[in-house]
């Protein structure tokens, strides 16, 4: 196993995490922005307000997204495993 391996090896999960993740964190970044909004537009400053709307967007792209996440990942877990006697020898 080279350094290039390595590298490679570490942008490609890099990238896995970083598609993996994305949808959630997008999605509550979107949220808390107009939770935010609608807080500094009705001055309303409650704490729970800007917790239950981003857990309950967090839940519903899980159960949305869910099944492309885990498949993403399984993949990506297969090419690792299989990878391994090639990187070994």
């Amino acid at each position: 196993m080279n350094a290039q391996m390595v590298l490679t090896t570490g942008q490609d999960a890099l990238l896995m995490l970083l598609m993996v993740s994305a949808p959630v964190l997008l999605t509550v970044l979107a949220v808390g922005l107009l939770v935010s909004i609608f807080q500094a537009v009705t001055q309303i400053s409650e704490a729970t307000l800007a917790f239950v709307p981003k857990l309950v967007a967090a839940v519903a792209v899980f159960a949305i997204a869910g099944p492309w996440m885990l498949t993403m990942l399984v993949d990506y877990i297969r090419r690792i495993i299989e990878s391994i006697p090639g990187v070994v020898s």
